[in-house]
């Protein structure tokens, strides 16, 4: 059985400000195949949620490169993913610490 995903409020927000950016910047398909990718992402997740490597930075969350761009930070137990955070790998890493408090 696959474990349920929930996004937290700034992950959700910074998904919407992410998919506006693509659409408006660049095209409606850009916009689709980064969805598709994010869909694929959260898939391989469900399947081995411990599969992927833990954050250097913030202690008990595991990280998934989505992009070159753009990587997600989750935590999981046994029913739940946890969608901490969708982080802008060009900004400082400093500020993912900020980010990871929700």
């Amino acid at each position: 059985m696959l474990l349920q995903v929930k996004l937290s409020k700034r992950a959700e927000k910074k998904l919407d400000n992410l998919f506006n950016y693509l659409e408006t910047k660049w095209s409606e398909r850009a916009k689709n195949n980064f969805v598709k990718k994010l869909q694929k992402a959260i898939k391989q997740i469900q399947q081995h949620p411990s599969g992927f490597p833990k954050s250097e930075i913030i202690k008990g969350l595991h990280k998934l490169v989505i992009t070159k761009q753009t990587t997600i930070y989750y935590k999981y137990d046994k029913k739940y993913i946890y969608i901490i955070t969708v982080f802008d790998t060009r900004q400082n890493p400093e500020k993912l610490l900020d980010e990871s408090k929700e």
